[in-house]
């Protein structure tokens, strides 16, 4: 009997992708080394030491344990979070991933001292939880795990949106993540059966054991590459 292809794993297929991967050679190398790719953003990392960080880093090894995780560059462990907003990079300089105010050839640097000045006045709009939708072969797609909870995201992203002076085309219908790797090469067909199965098990195997995932608040941070996320300013969480 065939085998059932989900839409997110054909975006990494061969057959169906004629064009290199995005961020090759700009956000990493051929080798899977992460290049310099400055910029800023605002994410949750994962709780330290919470079962939902034990069970990501386990669902997390099984993509390791693949025959084509060479195909893949792995950020590691320390640097897994979710993006809450994306703020602006070194490769995106331009309308609408900047904002209007700012000369386009200002310095992330800069940028960023510009961010943490406008944020230290912006208030917590309070906490959310998120569950796991999805897992697809660069990690895992989540959402907020009730509807006060996704409505609480929204909230979010909007006030962030009005701080950083953009919204992203995909303001609206942005899918939050939380990613393990970026694609090196496309997968062949042969291997997409065992991909499928494995994306599947470990889909069944969060939600069972993480239903919900143990986030720390929201952060505004600011990195060199994807190894790591610098916390510059935590928004505390409500009383």
């Amino acid at each position: 009997m065939m085998t059932a292809f989900s839409p997110s794993l054909l975006t990494y297929s061969a057959t169906h992708k004629l064009v290199p991967p995005k961020h090759l050679g700009t956000r990493y190398d051929a080798s899977g080394t992460f290049l310099r790719e400055p910029g800023n953003t605002v994410v949750c990392h994962l709780v330290e030491g919470s079962p939902a960080q034990q069970a990501i880093i386990e669902a997390r090894k099984s993509f390791l344990e693949m025959p084509e995780a060479s195909q893949f560059a792995f950020t590691p462990i320390s640097s897994l979070h979710m993006t809450l907003f994306q703020g602006i990079i070194e490769y995106r300089r331009r309308l609408p991933y900047w904002p209007q105010d700012v000369a386009l050839d200002t310095a992330i640097e800069r940028m960023s001292e510009i961010y943490l000045d406008r944020l230290q006045s912006f208030e917590s709009l309070g906490p959310f939880d998120v569950e796991v939708t999805e897992v697809t072969p660069v990690g895992l797609t989540v959402n907020g795990a009730t509807a006060a909870d996704r409505r609480v995201m929204k909230e979010w992203r909007d006030a962030l949106a009005r701080v950083f002076g953009y919204r992203h085309p995909d303001h609206d219908t942005y899918e939050f993540h939380i990613t393990f790797c970026y694609p090196i090469a496309w997968l062949q067909d042969a291997a997409l059966p065992a991909w499928q199965a494995m994306l599947d098990h470990l889909l069944a195997t969060l939600r069972e054991s993480a239903p919900v995932i143990a986030l720390r608040p929201p952060a505004f941070c600011t990195f060199e590459d994807m190894n790591h996320f610098e916390e510059r300013l935590v928004f505390a969480p409500e009383e």
